[in-house]
């Protein structure tokens, strides 16, 4: 029997995601998911996965002999425990500039495979003061490996300085590693100007592909050093990982073959758009909403000058009828995803700038916010408060 091709029919309902990741995807990314079966190994999907690859280099503006991408199958968080568990030898610390949640996340990292850390700690809604980074590091110098730090604080939207701090890693001959998996792709990033050796990111972030899919793109004479280290996992290994697609070019283990064609076609769209286009799509997607929160009454965490504009962290209104389940309920029944906060006990909610949504998008989300406040008996716009209130 002659097996016929398939006609997949269905009405996918455009959806306006405000959270922080998985984001909102074009239809042709959509559509990019249905392709014949395949297996892994066959040459022709290696070939796609290579382009990936290379093209994950681009976005940073790296040099292919300088540096390369190395691809796991998994959430964002996995190169976390990749970057970590990997790149600081035995006997060596890891100094980590801590000032939330994702780089708390690299310090259990680090906890779990029994790397000492010197955990260069703020408060989580301040930038680091970068003296006290070069003090931390000058006292440690000779112990530590490495200098952490993530580019952005996904649950409060800090915009950390990552060109300074690795200027300061570098100038102690450390290697300098940043979280960008919530920047990367919407940000522009030179890994050169910004004294970047190693950078994460994932699928479902800045790209604006499928999740399933992280990768750690790293400098290569940083990465051959890795065949000297003693190894902490089995799975989790940049160096393994690296030498069986140098050799193969493919991954060492099953990919996520569907994510994979998603990422391909994610990145067409994204260096079609270009990098100064889409990065001032997303920063007037950001006013668009500021200016209508502000208009609600709704008042931002931090000082917008220190945040990246992506993630936009709103207190709680001092209103005894606001419920953040009922107002998160009411617009999923219109198709439009908020956030919770992330910020220890301080109630907050996020609208998140992260996907392929359009001014149109958001304007009509944050009409339906201002809809679902009401409907919680809420009072809008928000009383201001004076200049000697706190």
């Amino acid at each position: 029997m002659k097996l016929k091709d398939v006609q997949i029919k269905k009405t996918i309902k455009k959806t306006i995601l405000l959270n922080p990741g998985p984001s909102t995807t074009t239809k042709t990314v959509k559509a990019s998911l249905i392709q014949d079966d395949i297996c892994h190994r066959e040459g022709s999907f290696a070939a796609i996965t290579r382009k990936v690859a290379e093209d994950l280099v681009k976005i940073v503006h790296g040099k292919k002999n300088d540096y390369v991408a190395t691809l796991f199958a998994g959430s964002g968080s996995i190169c976390i425990d990749v970057a970590v568990g990997s790149l600081i030898p035995d006997g060596k610390k890891i100094m980590i500039v801590n000032n939330g949640f994702y780089n708390d996340r690299a310090m259990q990292a680090a906890q779990y495979y029994r790397i000492p850390v010197v955990n260069c700690a703020f408060d989580i809604l301040t930038l680091p003061d970068l003296k006290v980074v070069e003090e931390t590091l000058a006292k440690n110098k000779d112990d530590v490996a490495a200098v952490y730090m993530a580019h952005q604080e996904t649950g409060t939207g800090l915009c950390n300085p990552i060109r300074e701090v690795g200027a300061i890693a570098h100038k102690y001959g450390k290697i300098f590693i940043s979280d960008t998996t919530s920047t990367l792709g919407i940000i522009p990033i030179d890994v050169y100007k910004d004294n970047i050796d190693f950078c994460m990111a994932s699928s479902q972030k800045g790209i604006n592909a499928f999740t399933g899919c992280s990768f750690l793109i790293g400098k290569v004479s940083e990465i051959e050093k890795l065949k000297n280290y003693k190894p902490r996992s089995y799975y989790c290994n940049l160096w393994r990982q690296y030498e069986y697609f140098k050799e193969h070019g493919e991954m060492n283990f099953t990919p996520p073959v569907q994510i994979i064609y998603s990422m391909q076609q994610a990145l067409k769209e994204h260096f079609a758009e270009g990098e100064k286009a889409k990065y001032k799509r997303f920063m007037d997607i950001s006013k668009i909403i500021r200016d209508e929160a502000a208009k609600m009454g709704l008042v931002e965490l931090l000082d917008p000058a220190i945040t990246t504009g992506l993630v936009i962290a709103i207190k709680y209104p001092e209103d005894k009828k606001f419920n953040f389940k009922k107002v998160h309920d009411y617009l999923f029944k219109e198709g439009i995803t908020i956030y919770p906060g992330k910020i220890g006990n301080l109630p907050t909610f996020r609208l998140c700038n992260l996907g392929a949504n359009t001014p149109a998008d958001v304007k009509a989300a944050m009409k339906e916010l201002k809809a679902a406040l009401k409907a919680c008996g809420c009072k809008v716009p928000f009383p201001k408060k004076c200049g000697c209130c706190k």
